[in-house]
């Protein structure tokens, strides 16, 4: 009775389809891969902006490989799990569907375009990327009338990196004007309060007692806000497939670009990997010298080396042992040698690449662009926005009015960004 109820979707499971022989996982990767929200991705960012350069990856290559490294961790789990732990894990369409559309919600011009859209939506439920896709899938996207592409509910459980409700965050105290310094309004980890009805529809199979549990919280850091402590077996893979593309993947297109240097390798994996078991050593520093190889195929043995390296090493852990469901249960995890690897890669990314001025530089230019975007529409929409999200401006209730408008810049790529801010702002254009 429990895998029916997380294989249902809300619309219903009728299938008109004569002949259909799909599993509901199957054909949940079919609806996000054919979908107007995937399409966006191939031009939308990454690291470095669209239209920099030709080679590097765009938020759907990375996807794409995501992907592919999920069904490699869920193969590495069927491998060295009982049989009955076997039966819990995703089967690959499903995880194939939670890689793909993981990032979907993100805004143009990647985690910069978040904080901006985030301040402006302050005062109407925040935004953050995270949230956006869950509200995509089962609300925006029109494979249906009312619940976007219908997906399973394990599908959407899968989605959720953060399965808890926004806080209130009118209490905040805003500038009036937009802030040059966008760092203070970094989102919340969490799911709008507008889409509490879906979150609830998701977690319905789960105990009062799992869901209290697997919906704590914990503050930020660097923010007034939350960040949820669980997320759902599936998700935890997603998301370990999404790092592992991310701090590999990603090296990669910063060597290959210049933007990594063999020196700036060594400085800042040098601690990290002298703390490393002995044996793990010599083969970090073969990596190392073959990633900055002249020889390309080098390189990308390399990188398939790390990758397979940090995909060899996911097991299953209890995170909740006092939970009922096995789906909040258990989670993927690396060893503590792997995980400092994988961690030490993506801060080599951050520090080198991310923060680089002229990278810096862009994220205000385009966190700016989105700012004013959202002023001009929110100044008339009745004339601005098209036609067709002039509609469900007009439908929505007041407090959501500014949703709607979110909805609408948030879903653009970053080259539509572009020439919607020159049409509006730019004289001669």
């Amino acid at each position: 009775m429990t895998q029916q109820l997380w294989s249902e979707r809300r619309f219903g499971n009728s299938n008109n389809r004569p002949g259909d022989q799909r599993t509901p996982w199957q054909r949940d990767r079919a609806r996000i891969l054919h979908s107007a929200a995937f399409r966006r991705l191939q031009s939308k960012t990454q690291i470095l902006g669209i239209g920099q350069n030709d080679f590097y990856r765009t938020r759907l290559t990375h996807s794409l490989e995501a992907a592919q490294i999920g069904t490699g961790l869920v193969s590495q789990l069927r491998s060295r799990v009982s049989a009955a732990l076997v039966a819990i894990l995703p089967d690959d369409s499903l995880m194939e569907a939670l890689c793909l559309a993981h990032d979907i919600g993100h805004p143009p011009f990647g985690h910069g375009g978040e904080t901006a859209l985030n301040f402006k939506m302050l005062h109407a439920g925040g935004f953050e990327g995270n949230g956006q896709t869950l509200r995509i899938v089962a609300k925006l996207e029109p494979y249906t009338l009312a619940h976007g592409m219908d997906l399973s509910r394990r599908t959407l459980l899968g989605l959720l990196k953060y399965p808890v409700l926004q806080p209130d965050l009118q209490q905040q105290p805003l500038p009036g004007i937009n802030p040059l310094n966008l760092t203070p309004w970094q989102p919340a980890k969490a799911i709008f309060a507008a889409d509490a009805d879906i979150l609830d529809w998701i977690l319905a199979p789960l105990s009062t007692e799992d869901r209290v549990l697997f919906q704590s919280t914990e503050q930020l850091e660097k923010s007034p806000y939350i960040k949820s402590r669980y997320k759902s077996l599936d998700a935890s893979i997603m998301e370990l497939a999404d790092d592992i593309a991310y701090g590999v993947h990603d090296l990669e297109d910063a060597i290959v670009l210049g933007n990594i240097s063999q020196a700036q390798w060594q400085q800042h994996t040098a601690d990290d990997w002298a703390a490393l078991p002995k044996q793990l050593q010599p083969v970090l520093q073969q990596i190392g010298s073959d990633l900055f190889s002249n020889q390309h195929h080098l390189r990308k043995d390399a990188i398939g080396s790390l990758v397979n390296m940090l995909i060899s090493a996911v097991t299953l852990s209890e995170v909740l042992p006092q939970a009922a469901e096995p789906l909040v249960r258990y989670n993927a995890t690396l060893a503590a040698a792997p995980l400092t690897i994988l961690q030490c890669l993506k801060q080599l990314v951050y520090r080198c690449v991310i923060l680089k001025p002229d990278i810096q530089q862009s994220r205000f230019r385009c966190q700016n662009m989105l700012m004013a975007l959202f002023d001009a529409f929110s100044s008339d929409p009745a004339r601005l926005l098209p036609a067709n999200t002039q509609l469900r401006w007009q439908q929505a209730e007041n407090e959501q009015k500014s949703r709607v408008i979110c909805d609408y810049i948030s879903g653009m790529t970053d080259d539509y960004a572009e020439h919607m801010y020159r049409r509006l702002y730019a004289s001669g254009v």
